[in-house]
Parts: structure tokens; sequence; C-alpha cells
């Protein structure tokens, strides 16, 4: 989550990560999701276009004719569609066969802040961390397409895709991008939510009564009770990813039989330099939330798959086993006391999470024309974050 949070978009916890919640931008990261619906002449036309300039191969020789688009996903922020060379064309040397188009929207980010996840992602397409990037032009870009499907909740706790996560959390930790490196984001987000979450004025009977108990738990201090805790615990500011959850990880269709990487992190706008715990700890916390659950509030949380000690343990491992990599300096000795270390700082920094989503949800419940329990869901975080609290605080 980048430092300007757009709540009417992705809104990072909820709407992107479901597809029961989709809204106007699902960003159909799974790619699988191709419908022949008719695209407009005009699209048509600039989408071709753009394919024949930036792509190398057949996608010069090909005639509008001949070339192929389906939308992903249509929407006010973005939207996506696959671009492919028809099967009677082939190829001339090692030029994709298909492409993902994405169009920016009606609603638009500022230019510093497209500049930004355009150059971000360039950077980790090119470190192999992210999909890979073909062309980037002031109203979209172009982008690898990949035959896959998004992780689902109850699989980030199988020890194989835990591993595999961490494994890909290290690695973008180690990132040196050239970004601010203040870790401003994390309380200046939550600060924000809260000078909102003081001006809302609810009518809904239902919501008045859920509000006034969140508003009994005394956020402000309680705010100011968090970040002193968080002050006081070490965490290295990192590059984070900030919202590796289930939706935001993919599983590769097409597997290199040679590889035991099987996934891949998308979804980088929201990224920023931040407290590495807040990244460990965020992941942590989605463990327990589905959000693929039918019936209202539409979401299901299950307290008990909060990783425990030993599968925290095994993610921290597997993580430091990959940091290990390239910072040869780490003692065996140390390594225990390390692993100690980082479970009171992940768990801690959990409880920014529950945080700040809590407040997030509390600001959805008034503006959002979603079907789903944001007031629920608000209840649900703080009573983590308490529960949370009384272990590690």
């Amino acid at each position: 989550m980048q430092a300007g949070l757009r709540e009417s978009e992705h809104a990072a916890g909820i709407i992107s990560r479901a597809t029961a919640l989709t809204d106007v931008d699902s960003e159909a990261e799974s790619h699988l999701d191709g419908r022949s619906e008719e695209v407009d002449k005009e699209t048509r036309s600039r989408a071709y276009t753009w394919c024949k300039e930036f792509l190398a191969g057949s996608w010069k020789l090909i005639s509008e004719n001949d070339f192929e688009i389906d939308i992903v996903s249509g929407g006010l922020s973005n939207l996506l569609y696959v671009c492919s060379l028809p099967e009677h064309v082939l190829s001339v040397g090692d030029e994709p066969r298909q492409v993902l188009l994405r169009i920016y929207g009606a609603i638009l980010q500022d230019v510093d802040s497209i500049v930004l996840e355009s150059v971000m992602f360039a950077i980790l397409a090119e470190r192999a961390l992210g999909p890979r990037l073909y062309g980037v032009f002031p109203q979209g870009r172009l982008e690898q397409y990949i035959p896959s499907r998004r992780l689902m909740t109850h699989e980030l706790s199988i020890p194989e895709t835990s591993a595999e996560i961490a494994v890909k959390m290290s690695r973008f930790h180690g990132m040196v991008m050239p970004f601010n490196k203040e870790p401003k984001w994390l309380f200046r987000t939550i600060e924000r939510y809260m000078k909102q979450i003081l001006t809302l004025k609810f009518t809904r009977e239902a919501h008045i009564k859920k509000f006034n108990k969140l508003m009994k738990y005394n956020l402000q201090d309680e705010m100011k009770i968090l970040r002193a805790m968080l002050e006081a615990t070490p965490s290295p500011v990192v590059f984070c990813h900030n919202d590796v959850q289930e939706g935001n990880i993919l599983l590769l269709a097409n597997q290199d039989v040679s590889s035991s990487e099987k996934l891949m992190l998308i979804d980088f706008e929201y990224s920023s330099y931040n407290y590495r715990g807040f990244d460990i700890g965020n992941h942590f916390c989605e463990w327990v939330y589905d959000y693929t659950y039918n019936q209202w509030p539409f979401f299901k949380a299950n307290p008990e798959n909060y990783p425990n000690r030993q599968q925290q343990l095994h993610f921290i491992r597997h993580y430091l086993s990959e940091y290990a990599v390239n910072n040869a300096n780490i003692a065996h000795e140390d390594q225990a006391k390390i692993e100690e270390e980082m479970i009171i700082e992940s768990n801690r920094f959990a409880l920014a999470s529950h945080f700040m989503w809590g407040l997030w949800s509390i600001i959805q419940a008034k503006l959002s024309t979603i079907e789903f329990g944001y007031m629920d869901y608000a209840l649900c975080r703080f009573n983590a974050y308490f529960r949370q609290k009384a272990l590690f605080a």
C-alpha cells in the first residue's frame, strides 16, 4: 500500500481480495478470467498500435484484422485486456503469444503515483519478482500474461506454500528501491483514518449501535498506546509489499518442472518502505479471514487458523534462510535468538494490521456501496486486536 491509499478502489483489505466482493476493479490478476465480450473499435485500434509498437516478432507483422483482444475486467480505475496472436500466425522468435494490456481508467492516480508504480513494476519485473513488463505509455502498460489462479485462504497454511511465500517476501525485503526510505506510511495512514472516523455520522440503526460499541474502545488513546509499543519494538525498515494475502499470490499454471517455485507475488501499488514486522504480521493475520464466504457478512473469521508457534517458526526460518544467502555474517548461534525476536516483532506488528484495517472498515461502512458487513469486520478486527495485545503487549 502506498502512502495515499485510495479508498474507492482496491482498498487493499477486502475489495481486491475476493471474487464475492469484486466491485469496479478486481484487477483479475488470476489472468484466467478472459471473456469474449465485444471490445469497442477505438480500444481495439489503440491496443493493436501499442502491441505493434512495443512487442517484437509476429506482433509487428499481423494485420489489425488478425489481432485478437478480449476483456478481462472493466472498471473506473483499471481496464484489463488480453491481447493475443492468432493460432495460424507462427512465432518468429521468443515473443509472447499473449500479453496483458492495462489501461488506466476514469479514476486516475496523480502523475507522481503512476510514475512511481511504473518504476517499481519495471524493477520488480527485471528482478523476476513480478510479471514482466513489455511496454509503458501514458495511457497504461503491457504486462506478462500469466496463466494462474489466486491462492485461497486455507492454502496459506500449507507448509510448502508458506515456505515459498516466506522466501518471496524475504527477497522482496532485500531489494534497494529508489524511493523514500523513511517508514512514514503506516502511522500516517492510521492517523488519517482516525481523523476521518471522527467526522463520520451514521444514520442506520445497526451501524450506529456497532459504531458506538467501537468508539467505547477509546481508539484515539489506543492508537497512542499502539504507536509507543511499536516504537519500542525493534523492526528493520525494508521495502515491503504491505499486502501479502491470498488474493495477491498467484499459483502458476505452467510451472517449470525444473523449478521448485510455484508462486508469484502481484499487486505492488501499496508497496513502500515500512517495518518488516508489519509485512510478516499482516500476512499472519490473513490466515484467519476468508473473503469468499457467500452469506452475510460475506467474510468468515477463523481465529484458530492464526499461525501457531511452530507455523510461525516454519515461516521465519525459511525467510531467514533466504536472507542468509546474501547475509552470510549471521552466526548459527544467533539463529534461535533472532527467531524469538522475530516472533515478538511480527505478532506485535500484527496489532497494527488489525488496527489499521479495523479503522478502514469503519470508513467503508459509510462510503462503500458493496454489500459487505464492514461494521462486523471492523468489530472482528478490533476484537482480534485486543486478544493479540493481551498476548504480546
